[in-house]
């Protein structure tokens, strides 16, 4: 292994660009040339690559979004996609490949692999979406700027006395809504994990204000529907006055918290040492205070497992 390169596929998420200072300055610790490929798979067809160094990735471990950029690439998910991007690998000399992203970024890296490159996967996302890791590289960032969101339309809410329904990211994983709503102390979570009732979340709601409740908050995963629907349901079901607010690509944002910092950072060292090793087909990730690496099969067969604990508490702590 003398050539690895980097790249971030799908996404962005704060804290990618840890991973890929960790990367590169791991990298060349230990002897190794390393190529930054822009652009995600796109890019790598198309052959945006450049060696990095050590200045390269000076001054980006609190900057979000990524700077290898990112893009979505449909010719990769073609055969012939997959050979342009295989031979502009060669011609650069790379042996291994780092690639951050989602799942459907290690299901490129496992086609890649198969055609001869060593590749590890990064998970970077902030759905967390990927279970066989505790955290994705993202997520703690987009929960924490979701919270802070909740405070502020907290503030709003209470003064005109309304109920306010916010949309957050997500996909099929309400992990984000779960957590921020925890934390954010929403009257309702509703995720696509668990049926929600309409009626419940109405009963809740008056309730709240028949004891002097000014305000509510009820947390949305983007997976389950449209906020818009929801609110105006509510609102015909309570008289209470409710509001939309859909967070969008703010939660994907930001400067990272030193927690996605860290464990990017770890990801990032462990990621190369397995490719000195020899290692390919395989992903780290983070259990406990432990990184670990897993096989990408393991990766896409990993059971959906949702906190229902915490959903539970959630709900026991905003009656």
């Amino acid at each position: 292994m003398q050539t690895i390169g980097v790249l971030t596929s799908g996404g962005d998420s704060p804290g990618m660009n840890a991973a890929v200072r960790a990367v590169v300055r791991t990298g060349i610790y230990k002897g190794l040339k390393v190529i930054g490929i822009r652009q995600g798979y796109h890019g790598l067809i198309n052959g945006l690559m450049d060696e990095m160094n050590l200045s390269s990735v000076a001054d980006i471990i609190h900057r979000g979004g990524t700077m290898l950029q990112t893009a979505r690439s449909e010719e990769f998910r073609t055969e012939e996609g997959r050979r342009k991007a295989n031979y502009a690998l060669k011609i650069f000399g790379v042996d291994g490949l780092v690639v951050i992203g989602g799942d459907g970024s290690f299901a490129g890296a496992k086609k890649l692999s198969e055609l001869g490159i060593k590749t590890i996967g990064i998970p970077g996302t902030i759905d967390n979406d990927l279970r066989y890791t505790d955290y994705t590289i993202g997520f703690d960032t987009a929960v924490n700027t979701v919270v802070d969101a909740i405070g502020k339309i907290r503030d709003t809410s209470t003064s005109h006395g309304r109920a306010n329904v916010i949309e957050v990211m997500g996909r099929h994983c309400g992990d984000i809504a779960l957590y921020a709503g925890l934390a954010g102390g929403a009257e309702s979570i509703i995720v696509p994990e668990v049926p929600f009732e309409i009626d419940r979340v109405c009963k809740k709601l008056i309730k709240g204000r028949n004891r002097g409740k000014l305000h509510s908050i009820i947390l949305l995963a983007e997976g389950v529907g449209g906020g818009m629907d929801i609110a105006k349901e509510i609102e015909e079901k309570t008289g209470i006055e409710t509001r939309v607010t859909i967070l969008g690509h703010i939660q994907r944002g930001g400067t990272p918290t030193a927690f996605d910092r860290n464990i990017a950072s770890k990801m990032g060292a462990r990621a190369v040492e397995l490719l000195v090793a020899g290692k390919s087909c395989r992903a780290v990730g983070v259990k406990g205070l432990d990184v670990i690496d897993v096989d990408f099969d393991e990766v896409f067969n990993t059971e959906n497992k949702f906190d229902k604990k915490s959903y539970d508490l959630a709900n026991i702590l905003s009656i």
